[in-house]
């Protein structure tokens, strides 16, 4: 090798070494779509843990950036454009509305949701082993939570025949869970009285609704609008003296009489891992839906007693918390 081929050669070596070392060194940029910090913050604090413990380092190698909607739905477009034109390398949306608001926007930043209700039947992915697209993440499973959710009621209320059953048409995946409820109904010969209800403004007139077509319980199925009205809801459910089962087990904490759904911490943490994986390279097109391994039965006991139930021992003793 002459003068001239070893200099070229050290050239692009060093040239190698200083795209090798700017590329280990770029700071990635992770964007959390959702509603607001107060929403679930054991949840947002578990992503956040989780990708520290896979060395994502806050303000270090990567910048989690947070796009809060506030309770303005209609402003999600906005949000997820905003995001998609800033170019950031993956956006985490939770859930079935923030997922859809990050798809119109973008089909080639990855987005992770990490508590979809219905991914496959939402249409955001093309099945669950290979979901094909720009979206992957951990799903909610909520269609046949919801199904089981009918079971709970009643085997809480052995008696029962009559379920109203809370949604928002506006939620991607209540479309899908809807059959699945009335079919766990017709099944148990209990009649399922859907109730939409699109603004919060709607959930008095809604409840003299079920109470007027007396209905025997409310099953509320779950929806960024209903978590943040979750004290409103449990206490319309006392008021119309209507035991109330609900997604997550902050309702429960609310007033609400029963709570179940997956540890949505842990699937958020479990989250945190796509996203790793992704800003490593992988293809959310490849990596399949993940479901829950955790789920909670909350009972809360204080509003059992308020509506003059006694609950049956076998369902305390399966609760995995109890209100008293």
């Amino acid at each position: 090798m002459n003068r001239r081929e070893v200099i070229a050669a050290l050239i692009l070596s060093l040239l190698m070494h200083a795209a090798r070392a700017q590329t280990s060194g770029k700071v990635r940029r992770v964007a959390l779509l959702w509603d607001s910090p107060t929403m679930f913050p054991s949840a947002i604090k578990a992503l956040s843990n989780g990708l520290r413990e896979l060395g994502w380092v806050d303000g270090e190698n990567f910048i989690l950036e947070y796009s809060w909607s506030e309770g303005r739905f209609d402003r999600l477009t906005e949000l997820a454009e905003d995001l998609a034109r800033r170019k950031v390398d993956v956006i985490v949306a939770p859930s079935s509305i923030y997922a859809e608001a990050a798809r119109r926007a973008t089909s080639t930043i990855p987005i992770v949701f990490v508590s979809h209700a219905d991914p496959l039947g939402s249409g955001h992915v093309a099945s669950l082993a290979r979901p094909g697209g720009n979206i992957t993440g951990l799903s909610l499973l909520m269609t046949e939570t919801n199904a089981k959710a009918v079971e709970i009621l009643k085997e809480a209320i052995p008696g029962l025949t009559s379920i109203a059953v809370i949604f928002d048409p506006a939620t991607p995946s209540h479309g899908p869970g809807l059959p699945a409820v009335e079919a766990a109904g017709s099944a148990l010969g209990v009649r399922i009285r859907p109730t939409p209800i699109r603004v919060a403004a709607e959930f008095e007139t809604a409840f003299q609704a079920i109470a007027a077509d007396r209905a025997e319980a409310v099953l509320v199925l779950s929806t960024p609008l209903y978590i943040a009205s979750a004290q409103r809801l449990a206490d319309l459910a006392t008021a119309y003296r209507l035991p109330s089962l609900f997604g997550p087990k902050e309702h429960t904490a609310a007033g609400g009489l029963l709570s179940y759904s997956p540890d949505r911490a842990d699937l958020w943490r479990r989250g945190a891992g796509y996203v790793d994986r992704i800003l490593k390279g992988a293809q959310p097109s490849e990596l399949p839906v993940q479901q829950p391994t955790k789920f909670e039965l909350v009972i809360n006991l204080k509003t059992a007693k308020a509506l003059g139930l006694t609950l049956p021992p076998a369902l305390l003793a399966r609760a995995d918390e109890v209100i008293e």
